[in-house]
């Protein structure tokens, strides 16, 4: 692999690493595009089969979650604002559902795996320009109704690549959790989310033909170490800057970015 590429996957996790502190968004909604970029790039010359290359980013990226996740689960523990007892009633389905949606997503074609991460982009987009967070007291469904809802949420995630933030926040906040202790619950659910999907990307991906050399399955092990070794303490510095820089303006930024990358995801 070309030294200049390594370079540019460092640069995605700074970048993802920034924005995950500074705005409070998962790394998957800047990693997953970006790699879809730089492989498309690399290329059938360093092993880059276009039919794989969607597989490829979304799995690498749900790889750099698992050590993002941690650093970020371990920050909010120490602060008190994880709700273990719930943690512990929504993994389980939400580990059955990230290796059903990793599987799932290995049979699916490239173009259309690329096309729903695009709808992703286009709705988050739209909530970070539109949306509220709000806090309501529904209580939460009985085991089979949270069981059935947490397996959707792993699924899903795991088809997009992320650590399920953008699906388990609002979750919990319409159950009455207040938003500190949402984010810093969906972040510690997010580490075994991404670690199941991470294992179903590679058992499904294993024997697979036309992936490049030092993938494993369909995590690509070069992108992700040089994601994670970026991504990590760049988010401690985004989290600093948020008390210094116009988030609120930045988001909304951020936000039209978004819905453009998802649009030209959607027409190419």
């Amino acid at each position: 692999m070309d030294y200049l590429y390594l370079i540019a996957f460092l640069g995605v996790g700074v970048l993802a690493g920034i924005l995950a502190g500074l705005l409070g968004i998962g790394g998957g909604a800047v990693i997953v595009p970006a790699l879809i970029l730089l492989f498309g790039a690399m290329g059938e010359q360093h092993g880059m089969t276009e039919t794989w290359i969607p597989h490829l980013a979304v799995a690498t990226s749900l790889a750099t979650v698992v050590a993002s996740g941690a650093s970020s689960a371990w920050t909010h523990h120490r602060r008190g604002a994880v709700r273990w007892e719930l943690f512990a009633r929504i993994v389980p389905g939400i580990l059955v559902g990230a290796w059903l949606g990793a599987y799932l997503a290995a049979w699916l074609p490239g173009l259309w795996l690329k096309r729903l991460f695009a709808l992703f982009l286009v709705f988050n987009g739209m909530r970070m320009l539109i949306g509220k967070r709000q806090v309501s007291e529904h209580p939460f469904p009985p085991a089979p109704g949270l069981a059935t809802a947490a397996t959707a949420i792993g699924a899903l995630s795991a088809l997009l690549g992320i650590g399920g933030g953008i699906l388990t926040v609002p979750f919990l906040a319409k159950h009455g959790v207040n938003m500190r202790q949402a984010v810093a619950t969906s972040s510690a659910c997010g580490v075994p989310l991404a670690l199941a999907g991470s294992i179903g990307f590679i058992v499904s991906g294993l024997g697979r033909d036309g992936l490049p050399a030092h993938s494993l399955g369909f995590v690509y092990w070069p992108a992700a170490l040089a994601i994670i070794t970026a991504s990590v303490p760049m988010a401690t510095l985004g989290a600093r800057l948020a008390h210094s820089l116009p988030t609120a303006t930045l988001k909304r930024v951020f936000a039209l970015l978004l819905l453009a990358v998802g649009i030209d995801l959607l027409l190419a």
